[in-house]
């Protein structure tokens, strides 16, 4: 799932996860998930919010993995992949949105994708 990232003026807050994706991937009993960021893991709760209508996630060690790496960024929303990593749990990775260069994959026999 494609989400961004939430600011405050030049601060970043957290990640907007978006309605849709939030009841597409989050079971609706899930107080809390787990996101791999880089080698990382953090659990971050998840707010009665993040059901009526605004789900976003917002930790403080999480913002400041995305304020590390992404201090260039200016003020624009920063774009990022979520991809489901098991039960509860989410990896976070550059998105391929806007990517001008096509994503080129190796399989196991070395075959070009």
């Amino acid at each position: 799932m494609v989400v961004k990232t939430q600011r405050k003026g030049s601060e970043i807050t957290g990640l907007r996860v978006g309605t849709n994706n939030a009841r597409r991937y989050f079971p609706k009993q899930a107080a809390t998930i787990e996101l791999q960021l880089d080698h990382l893991r953090i659990e971050c709760g998840l707010t009665p919010d993040f059901w009526r209508g605004m789900p976003e996630i917002h930790d403080r060690r999480l913002c400041a993995w995305l304020e590390h790496k992404h201090r260039a960024s200016g003020r624009s929303p920063i774009t990022l992949a979520m991809m489901p990593a098991g039960v509860n749990s989410f990896r976070i990775e550059p998105s391929i949105v806007g990517r001008t260069k096509p994503v080129v994959s190796i399989s196991e026999s070395g075959a070009t994708a």
